[in-house]
């Protein structure tokens, strides 16, 4: 398996897991200053597990540090950092999946989170398998249950994702006969890499966009009750007092969008790659290959 995407350095009083992120542009050293009106200091809640969310948090990072803040990562459940965030604990999260996965814990957050707008429109929950297994559907799975060894590899509990497989997908389908693994996104994977290696089948709960469709030959069961739900989108989400603490940032994030062509790359560098020492370094090469980013990040928030 690849590296693991962050590693757990200490376990919080809240019992999320921590890792205060250290970026390489380092913001005394870039001598930048904050945008006037906005507070210098800012935490970002990462939730375990998900990449494009990890991804994201990183090169946010890399940007800000670069513009004079200074910004901790910590990840968490995402659970736990919408209550955190209610709360006023964390100040950002990047990977908000509306209108289905994370809508219950925006509802339960009400007024005490603010929207601050969708970086990424085409976001998918799905249920894959290798690509030369039998199932062609989450219908046939109920059927085919024995060729999957009758198990469903389930990522975090608190995942969105674990919910509705266990409250839409398995009651819609009937695939109540499985055992439904729930466990982590690094075990999921692990369990997909051996299965690849050993040329056997798997099922596992999977998302798009997700570096695993790039390294993994899997593909999608149909949904054909839209048990799943259709696609979303990703947003960020602050404090209830976000854009009052960070106006110009807040700016920024509205008018932040990644392509799909930019944002597996920049996961494919994160992620798949050797080259770089951790996510921080891989968020800056990122950045200097595409050097236009943040200008036009700021034009576009400008508009």
């Amino acid at each position: 398996m690849r590296r693991t995407t962050i590693q757990t350095l200490a376990a919080s009083a809240a019992a999320a897991l921590v890792l205060a992120g250290c970026g390489s542009n380092d913001s005394a050293a870039s001598g930048a200053t904050v945008p006037e009106g906005d507070e210098a200091s800012l935490s970002i809640g990462v939730p375990t597990g998900w990449d494009e969310g990890i991804a994201v948090s990183y090169l946010w990072q890399e940007i800000l540090e670069s513009e004079g803040y200074d910004v901790e990562l910590e990840t968490a459940d995402i659970g736990l950092i919408f209550t955190s965030l209610s709360g006023g604990g964390y100040d950002l999260l990047l990977d908000a999946w509306l209108p289905g996965t994370h809508a219950d814990y925006v509802a339960d957050a009400g007024e005490d989170i603010v929207d601050l707008g969708a970086w990424y429109d085409n976001a998918v929950l799905t249920i894959a398998v290798n690509e030369d297994s039998p199932a062609q559907s989450l219908a046939d799975l109920a059927d085919m249950a024995d060729e999957y060894g009758n198990r469903l590899v389930g990522i975090e509990a608190g995942a969105g994702l674990t919910r509705i497989t266990q409250d839409e997908v398995i009651p819609t389908y009937g695939l109540d006969g499985m055992e439904y693994v729930v466990s982590s996104t690094p075990a999921m994977l692990a369990e997909l890499s051996s299965a690849t290696e050993s040329g056997t089948n798997v099922a596992v709960t999977l998302w798009r966009p997700h570096w695993a469709y790039d390294e993994f030959p899997v593909r999608d069961l149909e949904d054909p009750e839209g048990a799943l739900g259709g696609a979303e989108s990703i947003h960020s989400f602050g404090a209830s007092d976000f854009t009052e603490r960070y106006p110009t940032l807040a700016t920024w994030l509205g008018a932040f969008e990644l392509t799909d062509e930019q944002l597996f790359e920049l996961e494919n560098m994160m992620f798949n790659s050797d080259e770089y020492s951790d996510e921080a370094d891989a968020a800056a090469a990122w950045l200097e290959e595409n050097p236009d980013f943040v200008d036009d990040l700021k034009a576009a928030a400008q508009s």
